[in-house]
């Protein structure tokens, strides 16, 4: 596994410190994110996944809890659109250069709006998909959401 990722290279060029939490990824495991923790031995809740939707039909990324579900009305709501859904795998992909499972908000192809669960603060560190499946990022919850652009709202279902 390479430790060295699109994810890694952007967040080290903005200065922001991270440690990697390599895991034993199962490609078979209904929810990527609650495998990761317990591979990892940590809180599903301290484990965000990264999701990649359209609102108003133009890309955004979301950053929410492992054990959650994104509440669509609410993001719309926070990005100032209408509405929202998830994106095409395929699309998804294509657009941030990352495989589904493996997905980050660092170092995207291109920048999108990006919103993050405002439970994030809640944590001394989060742990956040670093470019490859297999690959979790620990950050500090604001260094997180500087590095993404992000904005904090509640945006869980």
């Amino acid at each position: 596994m390479s430790k060295t990722t699109p994810a890694t290279v952007a967040l080290t060029k903005a200065g922001v410190a991270f440690a990697l939490f390599p895991y034993d990824y199962d490609p078979d495991a209904p929810r990527v994110g609650l495998q990761a923790a317990e591979a990892l031995g940590v809180a599903p809740e301290q484990v965000f996944k990264t999701l990649m939707v359209l609102v108003d039909g133009a890309p955004a990324c979301v950053i929410v809890p492992s054990d959650c579900e994104v509440s669509m009305k609410k993001l719309a709501a926070v990005l100032g659109a209408k509405s929202a859904q998830m994106m095409k795998p395929a699309d998804a992909e294509r657009l941030t250069g990352y495989k589904v499972g493996g997905v980050s908000p660092f170092g995207q192809r291109k920048a999108v709006p990006t919103a993050m669960d405002e439970t994030a603060i809640l944590f001394d560190q989060v742990l956040i998909n670093g470019g490859q499946r297999g690959l979790l990022l620990g950050l500090a919850p604001d260094d997180a959401r500087r590095a993404a652009q992000a904005v904090l709202a509640d945006l869980t279902a």
